[in-house]
């Protein structure tokens, strides 16, 4: 490539005016598979809290049962610092290949552990891999899906987490009852689960191309322009009976003029994140921070709670995950529209106000004593249907307010600094109070958890970007383009 070279660019335009069609449904399965898998990890982790702590297993006690789960999230910030960077300097489709094979070693190897230390290790290998996938993997989704219909698709992609989180629970009633398997045996196989669906995902991931944005900004705007014509001819052949415009109708588009460059200088870094978009940067730290707390608050610890002030069997705690989980599913998908066509600010500001409130009364039930096991399924059953769609718009949100050269890296940063915030200590905070036995003591805890969620929904209703139907280079500038 020619470094400096000025250029223009029907490759965005020509990517946002696609009609849906079978190569997008490819992207959000092999691509969208991430999250599948993340939720998969999680799940199996809650739900092997309890198991762990028995004698035959690990021994552990529930405070280190809480650390193991920070680990798994300190694991996943630095990966999504490392290989976020990674992303924007060598592409989103040689690291998205990267980490799902470092997410494969690590969940392999989590059924080999042998004490605390071991396992604590394998997890923060584990998240290392997850946590660099949400990096390449939201840059990727977001530079190939169409304008009008990127926040349903970004939101129901990041909402297949809890399809994972359902495959966890289901499986843990089978792999944790002692009836089929041994309680020593079982809680090993079930990470081989996720190490069976990581393969699984490295095969279709075969058939994506590189982003046509990320090649137009490194001078490869040729590749750009051949890949994106093969997809419009692939969707003229599949919709013969369709208008499908042609890669020479260029009438009514937009042209994007940059300058290539090999890679993005540190300082222009800095600039761009804290300084050009400081109002935006302190958005997506807030949203991030808040839903990672209100998140790994309950769920980290979901199985501890169940089992401490309900007195539910450690083995049938999957069972009521799996309403959980398909709550969480159901939100994104169908209120995931609605952040097109109402709006982004509109509707994160509602989910995440709401959600607040609901956390906020249930704790309050919580602590009166009326809430059963089933109960208490039911009530974060429905506060999550509105979380999810919340927790879901903060990554669209971070995905798509900065410029193409720093896409995958401000991502990883705001997910780290968000997860440092607000989601590792939370699985400790509430490890702790859970070993106390305090219903009090947990209740302020989903207290603060709820609080942080409505200050969410004040910042997104002060400074939030309405970015729904917009293309990407119109809600944030390329680097490359200032001065052109």
């Amino acid at each position: 490539m020619v470094n400096g070279e000025t250029i223009e660019s029907y490759v965005p335009a020509r990517l946002d005016r696609m009609p849906w069609s079978s190569w997008h449904w490819l992207i959000v399965v092999s691509l969208g598979a991430t999250w599948i898998l993340d939720g998969l990890e999680v799940t199996l982790a809650g739900a092997l809290g309890g198991i762990l702590t028995r004698p035959e297993t690990l021994g552990l006690t529930p405070a280190r049962v809480g650390a193991t789960a920070t680990c798994y999230l300190a694991g996943a910030v630095l990966g999504a610092l490392l290989f976020g960077y990674g992303t924007d300097r060598f592409g989103r489709k040689k690291l998205f290949f990267i980490t799902v094979a470092v997410y494969l070693i690590g969940t392999a190897l989590s059924a080999l552990s042998w004490n605390f230390w071991s396992y604590a290790f394998f997890r923060a290998v584990t998240g290392a891999g997850i946590g660099g996938e949400y990096a390449a993997i939201n840059s990727a989704i977001d530079e190939l899906i169409p304008a009008r219909v990127r926040g349903r698709v970004d939101l129901i992609i990041n909402g297949s987490y809890w399809v994972g989180a359902a495959m966890g629970a289901a499986a843990t009633l089978v792999l944790l009852d002692p009836r089929h398997v041994p309680v020593w045996l079982g809680w090993r196989c079930a990470f081989g689960i996720g190490a069976t669906l990581g393969l699984i995902v490295i095969f279709f991931r075969r058939w994506i191309p590189e982003s046509p944005r990320w090649l137009m900004i490194h001078g490869r705007n040729p590749e750009a322009e051949k890949i994106v014509t093969e997809v419009e001819r692939k969707i003229a052949a599949a919709k013969s009976s369709a208008v499908i415009p042609t890669s020479r109708d260029y009438s009514d588009l937009f042209t994007t003029r940059i300058r290539t460059r090999t890679h993005t200088l540190w300082q222009e870094i800095w600039d761009a994140i804290v300084h050009e978009h400081r109002r935006r940067s302190f958005l997506g730290f807030v949203l991030m921070s808040t839903q990672a707390f209100f998140y790994n608050a309950i769920f980290f610890t979901y199985a501890l709670v169940l089992m401490r002030f309900y007195g539910v069997a450690e083995q049938n705690v999957g069972g009521y995950l799996l309403p959980f989980a398909l709550g969480n599913v159901l939100g994104p998908l169908l209120l995931g529209h609605l952040f097109d066509t109402i709006g982004r600010k509109q509707m994160i500001t509602v989910t995440y106000g709401l959600a607040g409130i609901l956390l906020a009364l249930s704790g309050w039930l919580f602590h009166a004593g009326v809430l059963t096991a089933q109960t208490q399924t039911l009530a974060w059953t429905i506060i999550f249907f509105i979380a999810s769609a919340a927790a879901s718009s903060a990554y669209l949100t971070v995905s798509e307010i900065f410029p193409l050269e720093i896409r995958a890296l401000a991502i990883a940063i705001f997910y780290a600094v968000g997860t440092l915030a607000g989601g590792v200590g939370a699985p400790i905070l509430f490890g702790w109070i859970i070993g106390t036995g305090s219903s009090t003591a947990l209740f302020a805890g989903y207290l603060l958890a709820a609080a942080l969620m409505i200050f969410g929904a004040i910042v997104e209703a002060w400074i939030g970007v309405p970015a729904e139907r917009r293309s990407l280079e119109h809600v944030a500038p390329p680097l490359s383009s200032k001065g052109l």
